[in-house]
């Protein structure tokens, strides 16, 4: 992985493209390259190690003609960030090019023949290694590129997006996909290629969403053809897409991540729309409710995600168990596709994804459906893999979100949670009405309590200061807000590169405790809730061995800012809704961190946004 651009018209392809692979430096990258058929027919590759930037450097004085290319930016799998590595990959004889998304996992079986075969490589990668293999089937089996692809990949194990040139073919691109997004943009006279659809709405709103295991002929002139692979024409759904080019910019921020921060009393307004109702009291989900007899006759729920998605799982949780009184457990993806799990029909699976193109959930969810369960996506891409594969779900509707550390997705998914919850409550008659009545009304007005929370932007910037240069944070909660300490820690390694770790609060004193000291900043969570009173004994705990604490408290507390180092306020609400209110806070002090210490908050280092791989 990580991104694939590619473009076929009458425009001159390599600006486009390039403008393409650094709308998708957000997905995180440590190489980029391209490869053009110029207007002489010869297939030019051009790639280098670092940022995009560094690619247009190298390329300056090169030839960068031609109406037809593809491009590619890489996050390391198999071989080390470097020219040799990144894509595109020459075949043998230089007459095809191709980019790859994925990993192919018996690589090295087909290594092996090839090199039986005097195939020779000059990288360390899975994607050379398809290439010549493409190569090696079209040429001992003499058929066309298209009928290459079909063979190749009904050999190869794995995951993979891909595009290909072929020299000889300078009118056409072939692509195809399994199990990794791949997205075509159909414009006047022209298509453009892409990973997802941030590099394509800049000029069209037009697109198809290649499904798994399908291929695509694209040829200069010709209507797209699709085909799956045993060679059977498939007809292509085209989709109107729904974001706008605005949402791509930074709108006068100085990182995508502050803007997006700053976004989300906006996103939540967005993602209760027309399904929360103050006036008529009410909560409608529409995939819940034409799914109820599911639900009400649910006896578990399992909730399967990953990083940020797994905290806002934690939780979703909390909030079904509380109000709709049915057991839940949550799962890591990537644990739970390997772990045999007991599913059966009454379970439901919630399969949770920024992107909806998580691989280890998405394997998730094939594996609950193998089974027999229902799955009910939430996701923010709309038409992404794991949205089509599920039997219902929710999106969140926070818009796209550039940021690779997630933000406003972490609220936007606590929110659908906490809508779902309550619909099941409802159906299920779980929950009182005055209880209901009152969480309807919070949930309305969470977004102006963040508007609120945000006004503390610059204390909590002042406060950063103090611990730019902390080496460990530990984060403290508990009940609802124990999964907001977890996000907050992890926010702060993704973007400070500062170890920080997330904890129960009363957890402290087995084992972690005999980390505190004067050097080690505690963060502690502690609004107003039914655990109040044992947070501000864990507080004390850590007061007492000379901690230092960073106190999360609802306006007024001046309890706990007696007892505490630093204090940040945030409007009261209810515990059910804590973590939305929570959250902002933490993302700031992370932020702001990470801008004094240099980092690059939007792409941190060895981080993807779209994880299309194990």
């Amino acid at each position: 992985m990580c991104g694939i651009v590619g473009y076929i018209g009458t425009q001159e392809a390599y600006p486009i493209l390039i403008k393409g692979l650094k709308r998708l430096e957000y997905r995180g990258y440590d190489s980029a390259g391209v490869a053009l058929l110029n207007h002489s027919n010869e297939l030019n590759v051009y790639k280098a190690k670092g940022k995009v930037a560094d690619l247009e450097y190298s390329v300056a004085s090169k030839d960068t003609s031609g109406t037809i290319g593809i491009a590619h930016t890489r996050w390391a799998t198999h071989g080390e960030p470097n020219d040799a590595n990144a894509h595109p990959h020459y075949s043998q004889s230089s007459n095809l090019a191709l980019i790859h998304n994925g990993i192919i996992e018996n690589y090295m079986v087909i290594k092996q023949e090839l090199l039986r075969n005097e195939y020779e490589f000059k990288s360390s990668t899975d994607t050379e290694v398809l290439v010549h293999f493409i190569e090696y089937i079209k040429e001992t089996n003499n058929v066309d590129l298209c009928r290459a692809v079909q063979i190749a990949m009904g050999e190869v194990v794995g995951a993979y997006a891909i595009a290909i040139l072929d020299k000889n073919n300078p009118d056409q691109i072939i692509a195809a996909r399994k199990s990794s997004p791949l997205v075509i943009g159909i414009g006047e006279d022209e298509f453009f290629l892409a990973s997802d659809a941030t590099p394509i709405i800049e000029y069209t709103d037009k697109v198809i969403y290649i499904k798994d295991e399908e291929i695509a002929v694209i040829n200069r002139g010709c209507p797209i053809k699709i085909l799956n692979m045993t060679d059977i024409e498939q007809t292509p759904e085209i989709k109107t897409l729904e974001m706008n080019l605005s949402q791509l910019e930074k709108g006068g921020y100085p990182h995508f991540m502050i803007k997006e921060i700053n976004e989300q009393p906006q996103t939540i307004v967005d993602c209760i729309r027309g399904r929360v109702s103050v006036e008529a009291m009410d909560v409608i989900l529409s995939g819940v409710l034409d799914h109820k007899d599911k639900f009400l006759n649910a006896k578990r729920i399992i909730i399967v995600a990953c990083g940020t998605s797994w905290h806002a799982a934690l939780i979703g949780e909390h909030l079904i168990e509380d109000l709709c009184r049915i057991p839940v457990e949550v799962e890591y993806a990537s644990e739970f596709r390997y772990r045999n799990p007991v599913l059966n029909k009454e379970d439901i699976v919630i399969a949770i994804s920024q992107s909806g193109e998580t691989a280890d959930t998405l394997a998730a969810v094939e594996l609950a459906k193998a089974s027999g369960a229902f799955i009910y996506g939430i996701c923010n891409v709309v038409g992404s893999s794991i949205a089509r594969a599920t039997d219902a779900g929710s999106y969140i509707h926070v818009g796209p979100e550039i940021g690779v550390a997630s933000t406003k997705a972490f609220t936007g998914q606590v929110t659908v949670l906490s809508m779902l919850a309550l619909t099941i409550a409802k159906e299920r008659k779980t929950i009182e009405k005055e209880l209901y009545v009152s969480l309807i009304n919070e949930l309305a007005a969470i977004p102006e309590k963040m508007k609120k929370v945000l006004e503390k932007n610059e204390i909590i910037k002042d406060l950063s200061k103090i611990f730019t240069y902390a080496h460990n944070f530990i984060y403290l909660g508990r009940g609802y807000n124990y999964p907001a300490a977890l996000e907050g820690a992890l926010k702060l390694k993704e973007i400070s590169y500062i170890h920080a770790e997330g904890y129960p609060a009363a957890e402290m004193k087995h084992g972690p405790i005999a980390l505190i000291d004067t050097e080690m900043p505690v963060v502690a969570i502690a609004t107003t809730d039914r655990i109040y009173e044992k947070t501000i004994s864990n507080i004390q705990e850590i007061k007492a061995r000379k901690g230092r604490v960073i106190a999360l408290v609802t306006e007024g507390d001046d309890v706990v800012c007696n007892i505490a180092d630093y204090c940040i306020e945030v409007p009261k609400t209810l515990e059910y809704f804590a973590p939305l209110i929570s959250a902002i806070p933490l993302q700031l002090l992370a932020y702001y961190i990470a801008v004094n210490k240099g980092c690059n908050v939007d792409q941190p280092r060895n981080l993807a946004k779209s994880v299309t791989v194990e």
